[in-house]
């Protein structure tokens, strides 16, 4: 895949908003100039390019991950039947629960598949403990002891 990477060609320019540089209102993300006498519209030099056809990239490229393998979008473990771990990797679906989620992750790694979005779900679950476990070890809730007053060098106002 390296030596395809290298045809891709040039990478694209980060479009930016016309005027989002000048006002804080105006976010950067792209919008197509629409004004009557719009600079950049008309394309003057000085002004930033717009997306234009003729910055589409190869066919052969377009809808890739960066990882240059193809994204399969997944809502059950039989879905990942067939897929090829050389070009193609597992993009779970967001409606898919814990269980199934799982399910699906367990068996992409037998088949050698690459999860885009194991998610940081899995890993929180399983680096937090339990409520069970919490209870279990007094150590982790914190003991106050109280003092006599005469103890603690304070005076009191009596």
């Amino acid at each position: 895949m390296t030596g395809d990477r290298r045809l891709k060609g040039r990478s694209k320019p980060k479009f930016k908003r016309q005027e989002s540089w000048r006002y804080v209102r105006v976010s950067e993300s792209w919008r197509r100039p629409r004004g009557k006498s719009s600079r950049m519209r008309i394309s003057r030099r000085g002004w930033p390019q717009h997306a234009a056809v003729g910055y589409k990239g190869p066919r052969k490229y377009r809808g890739l991950h960066p990882s240059g393998l193809r994204e399969i979008l997944i809502h059950r473990p039989e879905e990942l039947e067939g897929l090829s771990p050389e070009k193609e990797a597992v993009m779970i679906a967001a409606t898919v629960g814990e269980r199934k989620r799982m399910t699906i992750i367990e068996e992409a790694q037998r088949l050698g598949l690459r999860i885009l979005n194991q998610g940081q779900k899995a890993v929180e679950a399983e680096a937090l403990p339990t409520a069970g476990e919490a209870a279990e070890t007094p150590e982790t809730i914190p003991t106050v002891t109280e003092e006599a007053p005469e103890e603690s060098g304070m005076v009191s106002k009596e």
